[in-house]
């Protein structure tokens, strides 16, 4: 996808029908009593895999403790957005501010397909409680260390954790870049963010894997199918565009910002 538009605005409907249909497939797959089993017998596994190690090493915890903080997330939202704007690299300089706002309008989406499926989920019975509180034996960090609980919202446990919403944004963002990639170091370095910025939350128990894999990436997967290959991102995008041009065009004269690609000719 190395057109200068990034965005068609026409419906594609075999990625379209791919992007509804997974989504099913994977519920259906969740639904489905031996399915459950093997959801819960590998999330089990994960999750004394990741958590047990935390009683053990004292760096190991500080690493995932400052990982499962709220303000982390802000470090975590800003270099995804850094690696999203980088000119030439997944993108040319001149599309970065076309990607931007194409990746915001999925997020837009991504938000409603959240706020429909929480009523899902509540409707059918389908919420659960965290694995950092099913389990007597969890290692949990807010034991550790109480005052960042309170202070940092440490994020060790939940009554609520289906679906992920956290992983959501994440394999959304990876999905969208590996749209755009061309080279194998690319989808490498995205797929290892992705995937690494999603384990603290895992390594701590407030989430089951299910939670990401299955709750998390329907979400994703729906998302950015209903964006990208419908006219949604492309219209939204291009009005975005026409709409801030006047402002981008004033920030682009300050000494410092006006070196950004996103704010330079699109």
């Amino acid at each position: 996808m190395d057109n200068p538009s990034l965005f068609q605005a026409r419906w594609a409907w075999r990625p379209l029908f791919l992007c509804t249909a997974l989504p099913v497939a994977l519920l259906c797959f969740w639904l489905w009593p031996f399915g459950q089993i093997l959801c819960l017998t590998f999330d089990e596994w994960l999750f004394h895999l990741l958590n047990r190690p935390l009683a053990d090493s004292e760096t190991w915890r500080y690493i995932w403790t400052v990982g499962s903080l709220r303000p982390f997330d802000i470090v975590v939202g800003l270099i995804l957005l850094c690696l999203l704007l980088r000119g030439n690299w997944v993108f040319r300089a001149r599309q970065t501010r076309q990607a931007f706002f194409g990746f915001f309008v999925s997020l837009l989406l991504l938000l409603l397909v959240r706020a429909l499926f929480s009523k899902l989920v509540a409707a059918m019975g389908w919420q659960h409680h965290s694995p950092s509180m099913v389990f007597g034996d969890s290692i949990l960090l807010s034991d550790y260390y109480p005052n960042l609980e309170a202070l940092w919202e440490l994020k060790d446990r939940s009554s609520k954790s289906f679906p992920g919403d956290h992983a959501s944004v994440l394999l959304l963002w990876g999905m969208f870049m590996s749209l755009f990639s061309r080279t194998p170091g690319q989808h490498l370095l995205i797929w290892t963010l992705a995937v690494l910025f999603m384990l603290p939350r895992l390594v701590a128990g407030a989430h089951w894997g299910q939670d990401d894999y299955i709750g998390g990436l329907a979400m994703a997967i729906l998302a950015l199918g209903w964006s990208v290959y419908t006219p949604f991102a492309a219209h939204l995008s291009r009005a975005l565009l026409r709409l801030t041009a006047p402002l981008f065009e004033r920030l682009a004269r300050l000494p410092l910002l006006g070196r950004l690609n996103v704010l330079g000719a699109s």
